[in-house]
């Protein structure tokens, strides 16, 4: 049996591919081992949303090389499609695979011998189907991950995902719901659905559907108790959607709006779709008509051309809007996006000053959030693995509010309904009442 350990860089949909990938290869005899453990393949499933990650990547092949030297180590991800040559370049590397080369991975993880051809990557803008998907196994979450949406067409200044994962695309509705019923019957208590750009779920499908149709049809159906979005942009943050969240029981009421900035001029040069007062505008919906909702948002610190005036006025947005938690990236370079190419850049003191200032914020907003709820019941899902300090279980109430829970392994995996305290910054405690 073929020993075969993944290791995964970036977002939730790389982890989400890895977990697709595990899945399949078991399914072809394989052993998914863990880090450390004896291996004969290594897969490196990158990430470039920044040149640093792009380093990364190639860091993690080398050391796969220098922990098992006689395994065959292969490339694949966004930094494998994006940059192929490159990363065949790499002595450490056998293999590099772009993205929706499922069975081409499979096979070059199972053949007797390395296959020929070392590098095998496409066209992903040419790409019209999510291909990678049916993930079944998310090792040590309670909750499960579907990827409904590939790929982005808006091509904002500091990406190049839409490069790496091509056109915006969507898996079928009867797909999805099929997808939610199998994790369902699996045992998740929770299906997360996330995507590349998952407000534009649907557009490329005919007829045409959105996001808050989908999310409906999965509510009316009652597949799984717990149902979360990932990230939407915050003109795709429409008020049906937010209504349906509100009156919906299998709906989490939680959503991340990436606002990147609070300045128009920074969200102009970021190509942003919209402007400060549509995002402000959108928040305040969604506070009134979700008043216990968790809101959160990513924030780029020291974008170029950021000045302090600009980055003062994204400060204030901030302040003022009903965040709940606050994502920070300081602005790293993308070599190969427009931003690289822009004036105006901040030397690396400012961004991470910046950033620490974002940061301040936003813990003085998610521990504001927190005190909301001291004393109130909740429902609470517990993680499969508890706290490697404390020994203590920990779980996620429906608002997002990160548990800590003392008691039996046999509450793993459960919905249960607590009593939350609040300690004076925000760590929430969860005892426990009846079961479900």
């Amino acid at each position: 049996m073929t020993r075969v350990h993944i290791a995964t860089l970036g977002c939730k949909v790389n982890a989400y591919d890895s977990a697709t990938m595990a899945d399949r290869l078991r399914a072809a005899g394989c052993e998914m081992v863990a880090a450390g453990a004896p291996a004969d393949v290594v897969i490196v499933n990158s990430c470039t949303v920044t040149d640093a990650a792009d380093a990364e990547s190639r860091r993690l092949a080398r050391r796969a090389r220098r922990e098992h030297p006689a395994a065959r180590v292969i490339l694949t991800g966004c930094y494998a499609q994006t940059r192929p040559a490159e990363a065949a370049g790499e002595p450490a590397v056998d293999h590099v695979i772009g993205l929706n080369r499922l069975e081409a991975l499979v096979a070059a993880v199972t053949a007797p011998r390395p296959l020929p051809e070392r590098v095998l990557v496409g066209n992903a803008r040419r790409e019209r189907a999510v291909s990678t998907f049916g993930a079944r196994t998310f090792a040590g979450q309670t909750r499960a991950f579907l990827k409904v949406q590939e790929g982005c067409d808006l091509f904002c200044t500091f990406c190049i995902i839409p490069m790496a994962r091509g056109a915006s695309r969507s898996l079928p509705p009867r797909d999805v719901l099929a997808e939610v019923a199998a994790l369902a019957r699996a045992g998740f208590e929770e299906v997360v659905l996330t995507g590349v750009h998952l407000g534009g779920y649907g557009q490329d499908l005919t007829p045409p559907v959105d996001l808050a149709w989908l999310v409906a049809a999965l509510a009316e159906q009652g597949l799984v108790p717990r149902l979360r979005l990932s990230s939407i942009d915050p003109h795709e943050v429409t008020e049906p959607l937010v209504r349906l969240l509100a009156r919906a029981t299998a709906l989490c009421p939680h959503l991340h709006v990436p606002l990147q900035a609070g300045d128009d001029t920074v969200l102009r040069r970021m190509r942003r779709r919209y402007d400060a007062a549509l995002a402000r505008e959108r928040l305040a919906m969604i506070r009134e008509l979700l008043p216990e909702a968790a809101i959160g948002t990513d924030l780029i610190a020291g974008f170029p051309g950021e000045d302090e005036a600009a980055f003062e006025r994204t400060l204030a947005f901030v302040e003022e809007s009903p965040f709940s938690y606050l994502h920070v990236f300081p602005y790293s370079l993308r070599s190969g996006t427009t931003a690289a190419r822009l004036d105006g850049r901040n030397p690396p003191t400012t961004i991470a000053a910046r950033a620490r200032r974002l940061r301040a914020t936003g813990e003085r907003k998610r521990a504001a959030f927190a005190r909301r709820f001291d004393g109130a019941e909740a429902e609470v899902l517990v993680e499969t693995r508890r706290d490697p300090e404390t020994g203590a279980l920990r779980g996620y109430t429906r608002n997002y509010l990160r548990a800590r829970l003392e008691g039996p392994d046999a509450w793993r995996g459960r919905r249960l309904r607590a009593r939350l305290a609040v300690g004076g910054a925000g760590q929430v405690t969860a005892a426990v009442g009846a079961e479900r």
